[in-house]
């Protein structure tokens, strides 16, 4: 999921703002006790997310996928005074842990956390969103995309994660996620309703501008 050489990577991370305390411990945490722990966006991913959510100032924002919690974290401390986070996930074996670090941050009346299938959640929310963060399961970005679009303000943003997929989008043979992945690139970058970039951050982040 790294592209760029170990000792510039480095660099990279020495030159960016830290995380604070609290995200360090909960990065730490989840390499410690959780499965998969390379899905938790860290130190630099975890800064740029906060940085964007902190330019485009939301009032709302949609999470779908949480995980540990910490990129939820970040993308909450842009939000406006008043605002609000929802963050969307299947995996109930990790709420205590999302709750606690929630608590930590003082976030409980910021963080909206809902357990449960992003699919069936998302036609039932009535809020308009400024910025959406999508790092689910990849085979549903396409349906996450068009569940969420009647739903992002005009101007809004949504952020797609893992869209380089450590380079398999462009080997030959593609498995199932990354076939997925391509088709989501593509839906997006011919999307006349949207401008799009694609950042190479880690693991790719596609920033996507509703016109």
């Amino acid at each position: 999921m790294e592209f760029l050489p170990e000792k510039l990577q480095e660099y990279v991370e020495q030159h960016t703002r830290y995380e604070g305390e609290l995200l360090h411990e909960l990065e730490r945490e989840t390499y410690l006790k959780v499965l998969m722990p390379r899905m938790v966006s860290g130190h630099l991913q975890g800064q740029v997310l906060r940085m964007l959510s902190t330019m485009i100032k939301p009032k709302n924002i949609l999470e779908i996928g949480t995980y540990t919690g910490y990129s939820g974290l970040c993308l909450a401390e842009g939000l406006q005074e008043g605002g609000k986070l929802v963050t969307i996930d299947i995996n109930k074996e990790l709420e205590a842990m999302v709750r606690e670090y929630i608590k930590k941050a003082g976030m409980e009346e910021k963080i909206d956390y809902r357990i449960g299938n992003a699919i069936d959640i998302i036609p039932q929310l009535n809020s308009t969103f400024d910025l959406v963060f999508i790092d689910a399961d990849k085979v549903n970005y396409s349906n996450y995309y068009d569940l969420v679009w009647d739903k992002v303000s005009p101007g809004g943003y949504i952020l797609a994660d893992n869209v380089l997929w450590s380079g398999k989008i462009i080997e030959p043979k593609p498995d199932t996620d990354t076939r997925a992945l391509i088709a989501f690139n593509e839906k997006v970058h011919n999307d006349p309703r949207a401008e799009n970039v694609l950042f190479p951050v880690r693991d790719g982040i596609m920033v996507i501008r509703k016109k």
